[in-house]
């Protein structure tokens, strides 16, 4: 049993990590590799709930690298996404959500095996009474990050 732990450590540190209950609703195929034998490139789009504001998803599409790479896990995935929020009810902004100009972490998926990863921040716009979602790529390119915003009204 003791032989396993490192594998299964070493598995998980592999895994992508992402939002409590993230859910891929779909995707599509962008590019055929190895003839069709591999996973193909692909944009899948997942789906997350903030878990301090009640009654908000969001959807973030990403590219993923098909392949050998791909399909176990090595390949380094492109930093191009887009992304979606919107109401699913009454917005309800939970006490304990972080406010400031940090905002607060609500969504991580890794892109490649090592240090690249999308992330989603929440930020609370009280003067405009919104709720901004800012996806960003750990990736710099030419300085800056690739990144998108979606904003969901508080009525």
């Amino acid at each position: 049993m003791r032989r396993l732990r490192p594998a299964l450590v070493l598995l998980l540190l592999t895994l992508p990590a992402s939002a409590q209950d993230a859910r891929e609703v779909g995707y599509v195929n962008t590019a055929i590799t190895n003839l069709g034998l591999t996973r193909s490139h692909r944009v899948v789009v997942e789906r997350f709930d903030d878990p301090e504001v009640r009654n908000v998803s969001c959807w973030i599409s990403q590219a993923r690298t098909g392949g050998v790479t791909g399909m176990v896990g090595l390949a380094e995935d492109p930093a191009r996404f887009g992304l979606a929020c919107a109401a699913t009810g009454p917005v309800e902004v939970a006490p304990g959500a972080r406010r400031g100009e940090r905002g607060e972490q609500v969504y991580e998926a890794s892109t490649s095996l090592f240090f690249k990863e999308t992330r989603v921040h929440r930020f609370i716009d009280e003067q405009r009474n919104a709720v901004v979602y800012l996806a960003w790529s750990t990736k710099l390119v030419d300085g800056s990050p690739f990144n998108a915003v979606a904003v969901v009204p508080i009525r």
